[in-house]
């Protein structure tokens, strides 16, 4: 055996990278850029309707779809745009480069010219059938999202705040949908609540990648777990104290039900946020809905919360 081909055998092959996802199609790569699985957040539309007992009329279920439509459009925008300003970097990162835009699924330009119609095709859709707070509300959100993506996400606590104030307009847009007047108290559980979910989450972050040798955001290493861990438990607090005061806001008026179901359902309501903390606490709260579906204790104290609450609503 001569010498080069001893050199041959005993030479390590070169481990190949995974190709790009091809064959797929780039409609599917548009959806998947588009994260169906996120879309779930914009049930938060329904939000205020329920809270109110408005929920169930034709004209109602007619203009939440639409309105759910009109977000989830929105959100879109802002995955494609984020998605395409980021493919160099989610190149490098050994997870997000198997995403459609940056394994070349999706040319980058394609990416920015269809986020780009859907940014502009939903608010004036909403503009003509939708009152004027839903178009401009929209514009609002895509405004801040994607001042988000170019710089916010970059920026301390704003990133918290930003992060939150979707949230937060998720649950309002369906009263300004139907003119339905918005509690003070409704936006200070909400977005309380918001913070709550979005601290924790980072929190996690921050805790599973300690010692570890890079972030999948850059700004959690700008943050202390100490710091994250107290944001997480003042919202707890704040929002635990605004849905007290949300369900005796009308605790001095005469009911006709047979138990106060409203102010009953504050015991839900602590008993969530208690569990939630639970896993926050231990550093494994990742996605909000991951959390809530693959605990059963904590799902079945939500389902607890929306019968209390849908009986009184009901006034049974």
């Amino acid at each position: 055996m001569t010498d080069t081909a001893v050199l041959r055998q005993r030479a390590p092959e070169r481990r190949r990278e995974p190709a790009p996802p091809r064959g797929k199609g780039l409609l599917a790569g548009l959806l998947r850029t588009a994260r169906p699985r996120q879309w779930v957040k914009n049930v938060l539309v329904v939000a205020a309707p329920a809270a109110a007992g408005e929920l169930f009329s034709r004209h109602a279920i007619t203009r939440l779809a639409l309105v759910f439509v009109l977000f989830t459009a929105c959100a879109a925008a802002v995955y494609l745009v984020n998605d395409a300003r980021d493919a160099e970097a989610d190149r490098a990162h050994p997870v997000k480069r198997h995403r459609p835009v940056a394994a070349g699924q999706v040319p980058v330009p394609v990416a920015y010219a269809v986020g780009g119609a859907l940014g502009v095709l939903a608010p004036l859709v909403a503009a003509r059938l939708c009152p004027g707070p839903v178009a401009a509300l929209l514009t609002a959100y895509l405004a801040m999202q994607l001042a988000y993506c170019v710089s916010l996400k970059h920026v301390l606590v704003v990133d918290l705040a930003v992060v939150t104030t979707g949230f937060l307009m998720r649950a309002m847009i369906g009263g300004l949908a139907l003119g339905i007047p918005l509690s003070r108290w409704f936006l200070i559980t909400t977005g309380f609540g918001a913070l709550f979910m979005v601290a924790a989450k980072r929190y996690s972050e921050a805790v599973q990648m300690a010692g570890k040798d890079g972030a999948t955001r850059a700004l959690l290493t700008e943050y202390t777990t100490g710091y994250l861990r107290f944001v997480w438990q003042l919202a707890a607090g704040v929002a635990v104290l605004g849905y007290c005061m949300w369900a005796m806001e009308e605790g001095g008026v005469p009911h006709t039900s047979v138990l106060p179901w409203r102010q009953l359902s504050m015991v839900a309501f602590v008993l969530a946020v208690l569990r939630y903390a639970v896993f926050a606490d231990r550093g494994t709260a990742g996605e909000p809905e991951d959390v809530v579906l693959r605990d059963r204790a904590l799902a079945l104290i939500g389902v607890a919360w929306v019968a209390m609450y849908g009986l009184a609503v009901a006034n049974w």
